[in-house]
């Protein structure tokens, strides 16, 4: 029947009693069978844990830096081990680590959530941290609410300016008429000079 139809006979469930068969085009199974598994590999996502290590007595500058990498790994979609390393008696303190975990649990709170949650492994103490799409979500929506709030003053800052450009060309007018009022009578001046040396030169004739 399958050559009748020019079509292939392929055995889909070998396992079953008695085994199942299907009359179809092999190659164009093959072919929907590979788009499928193709699709399949494009949905699915790689999750990456990223570690970042901290120091019991890490400063504020590093701490920040840090903690900023922490969270652009998060918005990238992956999980993030966070460690911090212990060395000689600050083993004996183990609080500390504990509060620089939950700071950076707390600095991350619009990026991520903890997932596994700070315990003590040897000389190490790891948190492990995961994205949250929701607490995401929501951190965008407040940045977009600011945006819009911030846009009209933006426009009237912005006009200011131009108001402020105006006012110089006005000035600079009447500088420009100051001056030329300042050659007139400079012209006038000059005037009388020479109708007084005319005077001076009569008298002396006579």
């Amino acid at each position: 029947m399958a050559r009748e139809l020019e079509l292939d006979l392929v055995e889909v469930a070998d396992k079953a009693n008695p085994p199942v068969c299907r009359i179809m085009d092999y190659g164009k199974y093959k072919y929907e069978a590979a788009q499928r598994a193709k699709e399949s590999r494009k949905k699915s996502t790689n999750v990456v844990v990223k570690e970042m290590k901290y120091r019991p007595k890490i400063g504020a500058g590093d701490f920040d830096t840090k903690t900023k990498k922490v969270e652009h790994f998060l918005s990238e979609g992956h999980k993030v081990k966070v460690t911090i390393m212990f060395r000689g008696r600050e083993m004996q303190h183990p609080e500390l680590g504990r509060k620089i975990l939950d700071h950076v649990a707390e600095a991350v709170a619009d990026q991520g959530r903890v997932e596994v949650y700070p315990r003590l492994d040897g000389r190490n103490m790891t948190m492990v941290l995961g994205p949250d799409k929701k607490a995401q979500a929501a951190a965008e929506k407040r940045r977009q609410a600011e945006a819009e709030e911030s846009a009209p003053t933006s426009e009237v800052v912005g006009s200011t300016p131009d108001t402020a450009t105006a006012e110089p060309v006005v000035t600079e007018a009447v500088v420009t008429e100051a001056v030329a009022t300042d050659t007139v009578d400079t012209e006038a001046v000059a005037a009388d000079t020479v109708v007084t040396d005319s005077v001076v030169s009569e008298a002396t004739g006579d």
